[in-house]
C-alpha cells in the first residue's frame, strides 16, 4: 500500500498521527459515561468540554453552540428536518441548490412527501450559485435556506454572506454544508452569518464516524434523536469521547495550518501538468478562482474517467463524488452546470492534502497523461 498515491483526500483524510496519539488513552485506561459523576466519569466529561472548545475555536463560535454528531449527514439531516419541524407552522418552503450533496439533497425530497415545497436553485458552467438568484426564489413562507460552502466534486466556494444576508432579510434561517470547506479555508460562522453550519470530522483528519452542528445561539431546532438529552438536549446519546477527542485534535491542528498555500501549490502543480502535456483534451471543471485550494476536477475530452484511472492502479482518486461512483454518467452537479457528456463522463477529481508530495504529484501526471495518450476507449 505504500506505493499507492492518494489523491481523494475531498473523500476522506487519514487519520492525522496528532490526532490518533490524542485518541488512544481513550481507547484504553480513559473509559467511562461522560455523564457518569465519579471521577472517571468527571474526565472523560472535561475531554468532551475540551474538543468543544477547539472545534469552536476552528470557526469562530462558542463552544455552546457545537454539537457533537455522527457525521455531517446526520448534521444536515438535524438541521433539515429540525426547521422543518419547528417552524412547520410558518411555513414549509424550503430553497437549497441543484449541485448540494445527496445528505442535503436526500432530505430535501423526502421533507417533499411530506408537503414542503423545495425550491433548487440553478447554477452556472463553473458550478457557482448567483445570490440573486436566491433571493428571487424567497418566499414569504420560506422557512430555510440551505447551500453548501463549497462544492464536494469541482471545488467551486459560494458566496455564503451574501445568501445569508438574503436570509435574514427574508426572516429565513440559514444552513451551510461547511464538511469540504472546514479546515482547508478560512470558515468563520460571524463572517458568513449563518444560524446553521455541518463539519465532517473525516475531512480535516478526525476518524471517520465524527462530525459537528453549529447552532447559532437562540435558533430553535428541533432534535433528531430523542433520548436521555445528551448534547444540551439537542442530540441524546451517549457522547463517543475517542472520536470526540480526535476531532478536537484535528480542528487545532487545521486551525494552524490555515492559510495552507503548499496544498494549493501542489493543487495547481497537478493542473498545470495535465494540461501542459494534454492541452484541450483536458477541462478544468468549477470555477478558476473561486475553489478550494485541495481540489483539482478536470474533465478528459472523449474519455471515462473510471477507465482512465483502471490503467493507473497506483493512483486513488474519483470520478466524480465519492459516495456514487463507478458509472460512466454524468454526476448531479456536472448536469447542473451543464457540462457536455463528451467531457463529462471523462471527468475525475483529484484532491491533494497535507501529506501530498510533490513526487506523488509529479508520478500521478506522468501516469494519468500516459493513460489518456493510450486512447482509452470511451
Amino acid at each position: 500500500m505504500n506505493s499507492m498515491i492518494y489523491l481523494d483526500y475531498n473523500a476522506s483524510t487519514p487519520i492525522d498521527p496528532v490526532v490518533r496519539d490524542a485518541m488512544l488513552p481513550f481507547l484504553g485506561e480513559m473509559h467511562g459515561n461522560p455523564t457518569s459523576s465519579h471521577a472517571l466519569g468527571k474526565r472523560m466529561r472535561q475531554a468532551v468540554d475540551d474538543a468543544r472548545e477547539q472545534v469552536a475555536a476552528l470557526i469562530g463560535s462558542s463552544p455552546e453552540e457545537i454539537i457533537f454528531t455522527s457525521g455531517g449527514t446526520e448534521a444536515n439531516n438535524h438541521v433539515i428536518k429540525g426547521v422543518a419541524h419547528t417552524h412547520r407552522k410558518r411555513g414549509k418552503h424550503i430553497i437549497t441548490s441543484a449541485v448540494e450533496h445527496p445528505a442535503v439533497r436526500n432530505p430535501c425530497k423526502f421533507l417533499e412527501q411530506l408537503g414542503y415545497e423545495v425550491t433548487y436553485v440553478p447554477v452556472d458552467s463553473t458550478g457557482w450559485i448567483d445570490p440573486q438568484v436566491v433571493a428571487e426564489a424567497v418566499r414569504p413562507d420560506t422557512i430555510l435556506i440551505s447551500i453548501m460552502h463549497a462544492n464536494n466534486e469541482v471545488g467551486t466556494i459560494q458566496d455564503i454572506s451574501q445568501i445569508a444576508e438574503i436570509a435574514q432579510q427574508a426572516g429565513a434561517l440559514m444552513h451551510t454544508d461547511a464538511a469540504q470547506s472546514v479546515g482547508k479555508i478560512a470558515t468563520r460562522v460571524d463572517e458568513l452569518g449563518v444560524d446553521f453550519l455541518t463539519i465532517a470530522g473525516h475531512k480535516i483528519y478526525a476518524p471517520q464516524g465524527i462530525g459537528a452542528l453549529y447552532v447559532r445561539r437562540g435558533a430553535e431546532l428541533e432534535p433528531l434523536l430523542h433520548g436521555a438529552g445528551h448534547e444540551q438536549d439537542r442530540r441524546s446519546g451517549t457522547e463517543a469521547v475517542p472520536a470526540i477527542v480526535g476531532l478536537g485534535v484535528a480542528a487545532e491542528l487545521a486551525q494552524r495550518s490555515l492559510p495552507n498555500t503548499r496544498v494549493t501549490l501542489l493543487r495547481d502543480r497537478l493542473y498545470d501538468g495535465l494540461s501542459g502535456a494534454l492541452g484541450d483534451d483536458v477541462v478544468l471543471l468549477g470555477h478558476p478562482t473561486k475553489r478550494l485550494s485541495s481540489t483539482c476536477c478536470v474533465g478528459f475530452r472523449g474519455r471515462v474517467g473510471g477507465e482512465v484511472l483502471a490503467v493507473c492502479p497506483q493512483i486513488c482518486a474519483s470520478t466524480g463524488a465519492a459516495c456514487h461512483s463507478g458509472k460512466a454518467r454524468r454526476s448531479a452537479t456536472l448536469t447542473a452546470m451543464n457540462v457536455p457528456e463528451e467531457i463529462a463522463f471523462g471527468a475525475v477529481r483529484f484532491s491533494v492534502g497535507r501529506p501530498t508530495t510533490e513526487d506523488e504529484v509529479d508520478t500521478a501526471v506522468e501516469q494519468i497523461v500516459a493513460a489518456v495518450r493510450q486512447g482509452v476507449p470511451s
